[in-house]
């Protein structure tokens, strides 16, 4: 889907710059029917920071892709940390702006759906950080079929 191969003609997620891989998992999630979107995505902002809720009509499935990419590219991560990096900066008018944390449902939403898809799952093997959301094996063919 996106541009270009190396000498294998093979790409990874890290191989691909965010933007397209992104944009290209979203469009793949919208044509194939993948996400059923509920009902409440039109009226919801995206972090108590933002004024306005998202112009673009597919921002669940950009927000759903990105989930898929920082947990492919990370692991091992859970709904509080995917909250603070989704989050931005918080105008308060006079005062100094402070980071805001992005909404937890919206994300929590995500990876519950991408474990209905069989792309990330809970880890219960790992000892610090039980039930954090690693990739499975068919997510990362799936996801590295998306990038080449």
């Amino acid at each position: 889907m996106i541009s270009g191969f190396d000498e294998k003609g093979f790409y990874t997620v890290k191989d691909v710059p965010s933007r397209e891989f992104i944009e290209a998992y979203a469009d793949y999630l919208k044509k194939n029917n993948k996400l059923e979107i509920p009902v409440w995505t039109q009226f919801v902002k995206t972090s108590v920071a933002k004024e306005l809720a998202p112009y673009d009509d597919d921002w669940v499935y950009i927000r759903t892709a990105a989930v898929a990419r920082k947990v492919y590219l990370t692991g091992h991560l859970g709904v509080g940390l995917l909250k603070h990096v989704f989050g931005g900066k918080k105008r308060n008018g006079s005062e100094p702006p402070h980071h805001q944390r992005a909404h937890g449902k919206i994300i929590r939403w995500s990876l519950r759906t991408l474990e209905k898809l069989g792309i990330v799952k809970k880890d219960k093997e790992h000892e610090l950080k039980k039930n954090s959301r690693i990739i499975t094996k068919t997510g990362i063919r799936d996801l590295n079929q998306i990038a080449t």
